[in-house]
């Protein structure tokens, strides 16, 4: 696996109350939410970058409000259009 350094102030570690393993670790699942909610990462491999397993991973969207289902709104609208559509004709 390949690493990346990160330089930073030498007072962040206090600043935000964390050890040095605890902030690499924060900042690695932090690029991991962040990718995948744009779209650049699948679950699985921001699951790895993050070095979590998916199901944590999926746990820590939910924690940090990361939808996990990314739909357009337009292709969200038509899917539930056409949900409603199918539930009305089978009422019919």
């Amino acid at each position: 696996m390949k690493s990346i350094a990160l330089p930073y102030p030498d007072d962040l570690e206090s600043a935000v109350h964390l050890t040095p393993d605890e902030l690499a670790a924060q900042i690695r699942l932090m690029a991991a939410l962040k990718m995948f909610e744009l779209g650049k990462l699948s679950s699985g491999r921001a699951a790895e970058l993050a070095g979590l397993s998916r199901l944590a991973f999926l746990e820590m969207c939910g924690r940090y409000r990361v939808a996990v289902f990314n739909y357009e709104t337009e292709a969200l609208e038509t899917e539930l259009r056409a949900d409603l559509e199918a539930a009305q004709r089978a009422r019919a």
